[in-house]
């Protein structure tokens, strides 16, 4: 890892290295009321990484100097102005404990592939005692209780990554889909139902989300609610042919309640689902 990267310096344009590393922020706070009233300085720390639009991700380093909670994006004048470069900071610490981290995951990962459930539970939770909001840890472990059935502690997970925004975003898509598909098959049907109703709150709409939540609803047995996020997965991506056969085979054992028949059979004629 290059020391270049953390000059605040270096900018994202062509033949130029994008910003990365550990930055500082202060803030000037008052503190105590008439005559004793002081300043006081307040030093934060963050882990900036240069986005290909120019733009600067933001993330707060944890207690424990690893990026942790939500992330913020702002401008590169914003930036320049109000955060310093912190490079020893980051090659001493940070990013020794970021690499760490990202093995502990990967080596969890592999246990939880090879079946080896308690040993990846094992290395999940190393990264959790330093970063309880780390996502693919919180997902992975979910999953491994969800596996064990162990449907009690997945609960608790469950609590936990539906409260993190990151968790949703499109580089965790296959865990995220991986984890809501697992609860609904572990009986946890109101778990998935809010699970997926949180990701459509926080993702651009997205026709496999629809198509899981209408998997949730059917085994709920609420039709309405099955055929209406089936009808929205069909609107966003017409193609979308597991929906489309879904749909056909809801008509097929005569689930679709009486005032939807024509809009089914009508929507059914335009997908034409294959086989």
């Amino acid at each position: 890892m290059s020391e270049t990267k953390v000059n605040a310096g270096q900018g994202g344009g062509s033949g130029q290295q994008r910003i990365q590393g550990v930055f500082s922020s202060q803030e000037v706070k008052r503190v105590g009321t008439g005559t004793t009233t002081r300043k006081t300085i307040q030093k934060a720390f963050w882990y900036c990484e240069e986005k290909k639009d120019g733009s600067l991700e933001l993330q707060p380093l944890n207690p424990n100097y690893i990026p942790s909670g939500p992330k913020k994006t702002i401008n590169k004048e914003q930036f320049l102005a109000h955060f310093s470069p912190e490079p020893e900071l980051y090659i001493s610490t940070v990013y020794p404990k970021m690499r760490e981290i990202t093995k502990t995951v990967a080596m969890a990962e592999r246990f939880r592939e090879h079946n080896e459930l308690y040993s990846a539970e094992m290395e999940y939770g190393k990264v959790l005692k330093v970063d309880e909001e780390n996502v693919r840890a919180n997902f992975g472990l979910g999953i491994t209780y969800l596996e064990r059935g162990d449907t009690s502690r997945a609960q608790n997970i469950f609590s936990r990554v539906v409260k993190l925004d990151g968790a949703f975003e499109e580089e965790h898509k296959h865990l995220f889909n991986e984890f809501g598909i697992k609860l609904r098959k572990n009986g946890m049907l109101d778990q998935a139902l809010d699970y997926y109703e949180r990701a459509l709150t926080l993702t651009r709409q997205d026709e496999n989300l629809f198509y899981n939540l209408a998997r949730a609803w059917l085994d709920k047995k609420n039709m309405d609610k099955t055929i209406e996020c089936l009808f929205k997965a069909l609107e966003i991506n017409p193609k979308l042919e597991p929906a489309a056969k879904f749909l056909a085979w809801v008509e097929e054992k005569n689930l679709v309640p009486e005032n939807k028949k024509q809009e089914v059979a009508a929507l059914l004629e335009n997908v034409k689902p294959k086989g």
